[in-house]
């Protein structure tokens, strides 16, 4: 099956992310938002990516024009009725992601695909809310979407190989690199980057050496294009604490639990860029070295 038309559950980073490059690659989309404030957030923050592009010479008006009018926004769980594949995006949390899917599952047909972008839940956990869970897979993009070009393609054990197929397919039409995964937390690359990140945190966090070191040193030391703090408040102070939590509830290995410092910076609302305070303060997107 050739997808051409997709709906992507949450309006947030992340799903406007999907929802922009898929329609910039000629897909008609749909983003459900719960409310109309979410849906008008979603829309501006597309339309902003799509005019930084445009600034930024990677597409033309008139093509950043035609991505937009591909969208579809709306707060109405039946408007994904005629979607071939549904991606859901929305917050990091087994509950709410198992009950949007299972609402999904009642709307849409029988042979359309369900996916999840979710970073560390597993696949099967989330296809047991979903009739036929063959149809039921991973996809996990990477922040910024327009920008990042990585799709980990998760197969969970009921995963069919057309499924599969189609997803793979999906994530080449949209001019991404898929990778195949098995279905664990982490996938590949969050088993890898995490114990890196939280080896960052606790150095921080012991005072062994200031956030400006520790990310210059992997900067100019690894040449890594971040150092792992501002790579922290990127991907989402809070997201990295679910992905902490979920890690260490399936492997019990101490590099993947979340320092203490994590959480208290989940609890005082420092979830980095997007609140524009993490382990760096943020003016627009430029981060501001405060004393």
């Amino acid at each position: 099956m050739a997808i051409e038309r997709i709906a992507v559950l949450g309006g947030g980073l992340m799903g406007s992310g999907i929802a922009e490059v898929s329609a910039a690659a000629g897909l008609s989309v749909v983003v459900r938002e719960i409310h109309d404030e979410a849906v008008e957030a979603a829309h501006a923050r597309i339309a902003a990516s799509l005019s930084r592009a445009v600034r930024h010479g990677k597409t033309t008006q008139a093509e950043a024009d035609d991505a937009l009018a591909r969208i579809h926004f709306t707060t109405h769980l039946h408007a994904l009725g005629d979607a071939q594949l549904v991606v859901e995006a929305v917050p990091e949390d087994v509950v709410l992601k198992t009950h949007v899917l299972r609402e999904v599952a009642e709307v849409v047909t029988g042979d359309a695909l369900i996916a999840s972008n979710t970073s560390s839940i597993p696949i099967a956990e989330l296809a047991a809310a979903v009739p036929e869970s063959q149809r039921v897979l991973g996809l996990h993009f990477f922040s910024p979407v327009p920008v990042m070009s990585l799709v980990e393609v998760v197969v969970a054990l009921d995963t069919s190989p057309e499924t599969v197929a189609t997803g793979n397919r999906f994530v080449e039409r949209i001019g991404k690199t898929a990778i195949e995964t098995k279905d664990r937390s982490g996938f590949i690359v969050n088993m890898l980057l995490v114990p890196y990140l939280m080896a960052a945190v606790r150095m921080y966090e012991e005072g062994f050496a200031t956030r400006e070191a520790i990310d210059e040193g992997m900067r100019h030391g690894c040449g890594h294009p971040m150092g792992p703090l501002t790579l922290c408040d990127m991907i989402g102070i809070d997201v990295l604490y679910s992905v902490c939590d979920e890690l260490y509830e399936e492997f019990k290995r101490p590099e993947y639990a979340p320092p203490p410092l994590l959480k208290r910076m989940v609890a005082a609302g420092r979830h980095g860029r997007k609140t524009g305070r993490g382990f760096y303060d943020y003016d627009g997107a430029r981060a501001v070295v405060s004393a």
